[in-house]
C-alpha cells in the first residue's frame, strides 16, 4: 500500500490573551489507504486541532498535510474546499444538523454541497440508512430525534458521497453504549467493506480499540504511535 495521508512536522500555536499556547509541537505520521486509525489522548492533547488540520479546515503554522498527493499548504482556500467536498466525510461530536431539515434532507445536503446532485445513488443511500437503523426516522427533524439518532444521521451524511476518507471527531462522545456501538460498527463497516480510510479522534479506550492502529497523543505530541488496539486499554 502507498501512503495516502501524511502529516509532516505539524505545528500550531494559539494566542490566548498575551500567552502563546502550543496545540501541536511537531506531529508526524503516515496513514495507508484503507486503514482505520484511532488517535487518542486526554483533553488538551491537541487531538481536535489535528482533526481540523487533517481535514483542511484550518492551516498549520508550519508543516504539511498531504492527502493523496495533494499538499494542503500548497492549495488555495478554494482548492482545499473542493478537496474536502470530493474526498472527505466529516463526523462531528455535536452533530451539526440543520434544524429546519428532516433527516433525509440533512443526509442528502452533503450531495448537494458537493455538486453531485445528478449522481445520487438511491441504493447506497438505502444501504447506509438501513445499516444505521434510520429507515423510520427519515421524515423527522433533529428536534424529534434522540442524540443517538442525530449522530447516526450525521454519520450517514458523512458517508453518502462515498468519500475516500472519513474523519470522525469524538463520534461517541455524547452517546450511550448502544448508540456508540452502532456508530463504531458502522465506521468499521465503512472501513472494511467500503474501503474507506478512517481516522477517529477519541479519548475513549473502548472506541479506540475499533481501529487497527492507535496513535497516542499528549501535550501536542505523539507519545506512543502505532500500538496494538489492546495497548490503549492499559493506559491512564
Amino acid at each position: 500500500m502507498s501512503s495516502f495521508i501524511e502529516a509532516v512536522d505539524l505545528r500550531k500555536t494559539y494566542r490566548v490573551g498575551r500567552i502563546d499556547v502550543p496545540a501541536l509541537r511537531g506531529i508526524s505520521f503516515r496513514v495507508e489507504k484503507g486503514q482505520f486509525v484511532s488517535i487518542v489522548g486526554p483533553s488538551g492533547s491537541g487531538k481536535s486541532t489535528l482533526f481540523y488540520l487533517l481535514g483542511g479546515l484550518t492551516r498549520a503554522d508550519s508543516g504539511h498535510v498531504v492527502v493523496d498527493g495533494d499538499d494542503f499548504a500548497q492549495l488555495t482556500d478554494a482548492e482545499r474546499t473542493r478537496m474536502r467536498k470530493r474526498k472527505i466525510g466529516f463526523v462531528f461530536q455535536k452533530f451539526n444538523l440543520l434544524p429546519t431539515l428532516d433527516a433525509r434532507s440533512n443526509i442528502n445536503i452533503a450531495v448537494d454541497i458537493a455538486g453531485t446532485n445528478g449522481n445520487r445513488d438511491p441504493a447506497y443511500f438505502d444501504k447506509i440508512v438501513g445499516l444505521l437503523g434510520l429507515e423510520m426516522r427519515l421524515p423527522h427533524r433533529p428536534s424529534e430525534l434522540s442524540g443517538g439518532e442525530q449522530q447516526r444521521v450525521a454519520l450517514a451524511r458523512a458517508l453518502v458521497n462515498h468519500p475516500a476518507i472519513v474523519l470522525a471527531d469524538e463520534p461517541t462522545g455524547n452517546l450511550d453504549s448502544k448508540n456508540s456501538e452502532i456508530v463504531l460498527n458502522m465506521l468499521r463497516h465503512s472501513n472494511r467493506e467500503l474501503g474507506q480510510t478512517v481516522l477517529m479522534i477519541t479519548h475513549n479506550p473502548e472506541a479506540a480499540a475499533y481501529g487497527d492502529r492507535i496513535i497516542h497523543m499528549r501535550d501536542g505530541e505523539i507519545v506512543a504511535p502505532d500500538q496494538d488496539p489492546q495497548w490503549i486499554g492499559h493506559q491512564d
